[in-house]
């Protein structure tokens, strides 16, 4: 449970550091900065709550989450302001695909725990891995990178996923599964963008 936890600390960090990024490079406020933080560092995970009937929130259970995205929007939001014009679209993906590997295996633990079916397990992991870019690409005004940019996404989440709950069928030992698990998701996302393999293009 407490690399669970890690795992999840570490991908509202990454997942909250797109947002940061991305509410920048529109010249968002303060207030901007933090909205869209926090809504790519929760909405997956919040969504994958409500579907799982899972009550309170993980981030209202842990009020320390979102204290902790509303001191990095006050340090970031000054410093990616100097550092804008080095940013880019790669540093996005980057970032990305590390949370959609973090948030992924957090989703599909999380729903393993609720005693969900393997399938349902495994959409949850999908879920909670994409949905918070998503968001944070919404109210940002652009089309989801999901959607658009016709790469593997959702299904590095879901092979990913399908890994794990596979190693966890063999009883691998629980942290090589989590973090071998993320790694393939991280890995598999930027590979495909890097060698711009799409699908149905």
């Amino acid at each position: 449970m407490a690399l669970i936890k890690f795992i999840e600390i570490m991908a509202i960090l990454v997942g909250a550091f797109s947002g940061f990024i991305e509410a920048r490079r529109k010249r968002m406020d303060l207030v901007g900065v933090f909205t869209v933080a926090f809504i790519t560092a929760f909405g997956g995970g919040t969504l994958r709550d409500i579907l799982l009937d899972l009550r309170p929130l993980f981030w209202v259970t842990h009020q320390e989450y979102a204290i902790l995205i509303f001191v990095l929007a006050l340090v970031a939001s000054p410093l990616i302001r100097t550092l804008r014009h080095i940013l880019s679209e790669k540093l996005i993906v980057i970032a990305d695909a590390i949370g959609l590997g973090l948030f992924s295996i957090a989703g599909v633990s999380a729903a393993l725990d609720a005693n969900m079916p393997i399938f349902i397990a495994s959409m949850m992991g999908v879920i909670t891995g994409i949905f918070g870019g998503v968001l944070r690409d919404i109210v940002c005004n652009e089309v989801p990178m999901v959607f658009r940019d016709g790469k593997p996404y959702a299904i590095c989440s879901f092979l990913g996923s399908w890994m794990y709950l596979i190693m966890r069928k063999f009883d691998f030992p629980h942290d090589f599964a989590l973090w071998s698990s993320a790694t393939f998701i991280t890995g598999l996302r930027l590979l495909t963008w890097r060698f711009d393999i799409k699908m149905g293009r």
